[in-house]
């Protein structure tokens, strides 16, 4: 199951806290379990309570990124998917009220924090939040507005103001997260692409980077989870997926609402050769009733994408079809290039030419629509 490197995607992993008073707890317990609108109603209740915190304002605006990525299908990964779905290719299209509402409360947070370090340069606190606003703000900038170069910007800066936390106290696990995450992306790189870091002052250090977010892993406070939710990607992308189930594992024990960390998981064990772990996880989420946003065109699909791996294609084309538009867009039109790929390695052409038109119309800009245009003109084959 091989995915290209989307490396900057990662940047869209961000960072917010975890270990806080009570409405802070409540609202990112929703928050990691895919309840968005309770969440941010939490994160409004906090500003009400503590408006001269900026923590408050950077978790709201986390809370509205991450829903407006979740709307879109972002939050899922190329596995998951079942296709290299790019978040810079992943339209996320927030309202003009939305994107202001996440200008204002990151604006604020930036205004707090710096009030606060003009008062104490050695505020860690107020150097810590000035960096996750500058974090958040990159993550908008390359998610949503589609501008690099001031999400690059953004994020440089968020690891500048980190690093000046860390030279206050070394110690300060959660404020190596951003320096981690960054020289994993830029490690990642291409060479191209990643003169431009170098341009700016790093070259990027990808193993080095996995060893930083371990460490957050392990011992992080705010950042822990977001370290843990990390790793599993870059596990996964770095073909470790031994190496992914125990956190995906520690991460369903915490948030058991979170039917993405399920779906990735059914990806790890196939990974591994475990067809029948990964089918008995997508059974037992059939049969969960606790999932109130899983569309259950999902387990479909990603059932029939782990068949389809497998060879089975009959099975999996009995799945994919049971997917409809009520699954997600994203979901749906991966599952019919998916159903086209089945149906031509049963030599089915004119049925998998049906599914691929469907594929190209439905999303045009989409990484299985550009696929599924190089099967019209000849059948998928697979060596």
């Amino acid at each position: 199951m091989k995915g290209r490197m989307r490396p900057l995607a990662l940047a869209a992993l961000s960072f917010q806290l975890w270990a806080a008073p009570s409405p802070v707890s409540k609202g990112f317990d929703h928050f990691y379990n895919l309840e968005y609108e309770q969440a941010i109603a939490e994160f409004d209740k906090e500003i009400r309570d503590r408006p001269n915190d900026p923590y408050s304002y950077t978790h709201l605006a986390q809370a509205l990124l991450y829903r407006e990525m979740f709307n879109a299908g972002a939050l899922e990964t190329e596995l998951v998917s079942g296709s290299n779905v790019s978040l810079a290719r992943t339209k996320i299209l927030a309202s003009p009220a939305e994107q202001k509402r996440f200008d204002d409360a990151v604006a604020k947070a930036i205004s707090l924090s710096q009030s606060r370090i003009a008062a104490n340069g050695n505020d860690i606190n107020a150097l810590y939040s000035l960096g996750v606003a500058h974090s958040l703000r990159s993550n908008y900038n390359f998610l949503v507005r589609k501008v690099w170069r001031d999400a690059l910007r953004e994020f440089t800066q968020s690891r500048k103001v980190h690093q000046q936390a860390l030279q206050i106290k070394p110690d300060f696990v959660d404020a190596k997260f951003v320096s981690g995450v960054h020289d994993y992306i830029v490690g990642s790189l291409p060479f191209g692409l990643k003169m431009v870091g170098f341009l700016i002052g790093f070259r990027g250090d990808k193993d080095g980077g996995i060893r930083t977010v371990e460490l957050v892993a392990r011992e992080g406070n705010s950042s822990r989870i977001d370290a843990m939710i990390l790793l599993a990607v870059a596990y996964r992308r770095e073909r470790q997926p031994e190496k992914a189930i125990p956190l995906l594992s520690q991460l369903i024990a915490m948030f058991p609402r979170n039917y993405l960390y399920r779906l990735e998981m059914v990806q790890m064990y196939a990974g591994l050769g475990k067809k029948d772990e990964a089918l008995a996880v997508l059974k037992s989420m059939e049969e969960t009733k606790g999932f109130k946003a899983l569309p259950i065109g999902k387990i479909y699909h990603s059932r029939g994408n782990l068949l389809f791996w497998y060879r089975e294609y009959p099975a999996a084309i009995a799945n994919l079809q049971r997917v409809t538009a009520g699954a997600g867009l994203n979901t749906q039109v991966n599952s019919w290039l998916r159903l086209g790929q089945c149906y031509d390695m049963l030599g089915r052409r004119d049925e998998a030419l049906r599914v691929y038109r469907l594929a190209v119309d439905g999303a045009p800009d989409s990484d299985a629509a550009r696929e599924a245009r190089r099967y019209l003109s000849s059948p998928y084959r697979r060596s």
